[in-house]
């Protein structure tokens, strides 16, 4: 039975790669501005692709999976 405690990964559409791993915190809706994605960031809270992040402009690519406080999204390009 899968965890109910952990959601499934949500797409997040975005026009153009790559994207700062803050902007894509605030787009995507894991955190309210750009400020609370880069704190988020500094508490190595988040992770790209399973692996600790610490770089705020850290550039994205489409398929990149972004995790913090048990919500991933995932880049997708339109």
């Amino acid at each position: 039975m899968p965890n109910a405690s952990s959601s499934a990964p949500r797409l997040v559409t975005v026009r153009a790669v790559p994207i700062d791993l803050c902007q894509f915190l605030k787009f995507g809706g894991l955190t309210d501005s750009g400020g609370a994605a880069k704190q988020a960031v500094a508490e190595r809270k988040v992770t790209v692709n399973g692996v600790l992040e610490t770089q705020k402009r850290k550039k994205l690519l489409a398929g990149d999976q972004v995790s913090f406080e048990g919500h991933t999204i995932v880049v997708h390009v339109s």
